[in-house]
């Protein structure tokens, strides 16, 4: 059977089905080498076992598609798979799919799907489950997701029980990357169908088909998994369980780890203070690795709907006024870099040559008398973000920036939950929010900005309300350009207006450390990092 991957940044031309035949021969020795190898090492890994993890915030659900926030792509991730997962070089990787064809004019993608596949409750998965997903039950409930498939897919198609086929209305360059469980992962159409997908009493239950079932939750406390028996790759997973402890507080977290209490802290887990001295620890691993994927950005969101951050002037000032340098060595420690745009450095498309927001007090108050604003009839709340201490400085930082420059501010705390709810229904004044790019611009950074996309339920699309008609004609345009340098070109002029206007205030790209005791083993694999199935994770006996 062929296994294509798209050349997603190339136009047509008369070289490209050779050079597509090539690809998927090498795909195929590539998954062919990688399941023998997986196979001589089978007996050196021991099965059995429980890693112990921390989640935190706690999520509010654990169903992917329902919620897009960290914690429960950590968690759900184990539970639901996508069809396919990604390299560390953002290679597609099988996984539900066990490989794919796709058109020489980029319009027709078909997936070949794995076989004796079961749901967690016995149930058979099929191709019927991935277009109820994609076509129902997505198009509803993901921000990120809804916007391309209701623009790009023109239908979605079972072929017959193991085959799926996506039919484009125009071609979408990076319609690849879409097929890991961030984005169209796979949800039981026998237990959604005809349901209210947010209330349905499955939600409490998560039933998937991955290596991990879900087996019960105490709130405030642990999130328990334990092995698929019937797991569709033979003599995966080695791990007995999973345990994702709640541990509110930092401190006590990073006690936790030094104990043994739990093997595995995520980036963010502890406070960035401590992540130097941990990493030091005998017995202790770390790596930066696993983020490739999302090359996440943390932002300043400011809601453009009224004042006084409808004004541009006041917005420039924003950033004029934040020493984001002192924001990265000083809240976070070190780890991070100074963003410049809301591409990230890491990524493709990234434009290196746009305007700088440098530490200017000066500059920023006069800004601020330049709006003609009054800034003492609009008092501001900080929307605090529930990630932790270091959040909770930035918070603390802004608030004493914004006062300097004559805001009247004050800060509400909120959960994670309060959190989604508030900046979903646009009930905030300012707040933070770090984001994930997916590989290509037209999936993680567009949604955050095009008008289309300014729609109540979740804070994962443009909350700030920012409208601009040619910004969203360059990210129209940029998605299905032909070639790379087309598409560069766009997204160069895109980024040039979004950092003019401070469409939102980029702050910094996140660098996210992992640690793990070294008697964990295979933790970090591919392009996702974490947030992959811990299906070859194992433990030292």
């Amino acid at each position: 059977m062929k296994l294509v991957q798209p050349l997603c940044h190339r136009g047509t031309k008369p070289t490209l089905p050779i050079l597509r035949r090539v690809l998927a021969k090498a795909a195929l020795l590539t998954a062919a080498l990688a399941a023998a190898s997986a196979m001589s090492m089978a007996h050196a890994q021991t099965a059995g076992g429980t890693l112990y993890a921390i989640v935190q915030p706690e999520p509010p659900v654990l169903v992917l598609g329902l919620n897009q926030q960290s914690p429960t792509q950590y968690v759900g991730s184990k539970i639901y798979e996508g069809l396919l997962t990604y390299s560390d070089k953002l290679q597609p990787q099988p996984g539900l799919a066990k490989s794919w064809d796709v058109s020489a004019d980029g319009l027709t993608y078909t997936f070949h799907l794995q076989t004796g596949v079961t749901w967690h409750d016995g149930q058979p998965f099929t191709a019927d489950d991935v277009v109820f997903t994609a076509d129902k039950f997505l198009r509803k409930v993901h921000p990120r997701v809804r916007p391309i498939l209701d623009r790009y897919v023109a239908s979605i198609t079972a072929l017959d029980p193991a085959t799926v086929q996506f039919k484009l209305k125009e071609r979408f360059a990076p319609f690849i990357y879409l097929f890991g469980t961030d984005n169209i992962l796979v949800v039981p159409k026998h237990i959604y169908d005809g349901t209210d997908y947010a209330t349905n009493p499955a939600n409490q239950h998560p039933i998937g088909t991955g290596p991990f079932m879900f087996k019960e939750w105490k709130r405030g406390s642990d999130i328990v998994l334990v092995k698929n028996p019937h797991y569709w790759k033979p003599g995966l997973p080695y791990l007995d369980r999973i345990v994702f402890h709640v541990i509110p507080d930092s401190a006590s977290r990073s006690v936790a780890f030094e104990k043994g209490d739990v093997q595995v802290l995520r980036g963010g887990d502890i406070d960035n203070v401590d992540v130097t001295r941990v990493k030091a620890m005998p017995g202790v691993s770390s790596t930066t690795k696993g983020t490739e994927m999302y090359s996440t950005i943390t932002s300043l969101v400011m809601n453009e709907r009224k004042p006084p951050f409808d004004n541009v002037k006041v917005r420039q000032a924003v950033m004029y006024a934040l020493n984001r340098q002192f924001i990265v060595d000083h809240i976070f420690f070190g780890i991070g870099k100074v963003a410049t745009s809301p591409v990230s450095s890491t990524t493709l498309f990234h434009e290196p040559n746009l305007p700088v927001y440098n530490y200017d007090l000066k500059k920023a108050r006069a800004l601020i008398k330049e709006s003609g604003v009054d800034l003492a009839k609009y008092p501001v709340r900080i929307l605090s973000y529930p990630y932790g201490s270091a959040w909770d400085r930035l918070g603390e930082y802004t608030r004493q920036v914004l006062t300097q420059l004559g805001f009247n501010v004050d800060i509400d705390a909120t959960d994670a939950g309060g959190w989604a709810q508030r900046v979903g229904n646009f009930d905030f004044d300012l707040t933070f929010h770090f984001t994930d790019q997916f590989g290509d611009p037209a999936i993680g950074v567009s949604r955050l900005f095009i008008s289309s996309n300014i729609v109540k339920g979740s804070p994962f699309v443009n909350n700030e309300g920012y409208r601009n008609p040619e910004v969203d004609r360059l990210f129209a345009e940029a998605s299905s350009a032909a070639t790379r340098e087309q598409r560069q070109a766009l997204y160069s002029q895109v980024q040039k207006i979004l950092v003019d206007d401070v469409a939102n205030g980029f702050l910094f790209e996140n660098q996210n450390v992992t640690l793990y005791k070294n008697n964990v083993h295979n933790l970090i694999t591919n392009g996702v990092g974490t947030n992959s199935n811990f299906e070859s994770v194992y433990l030292d006996k």
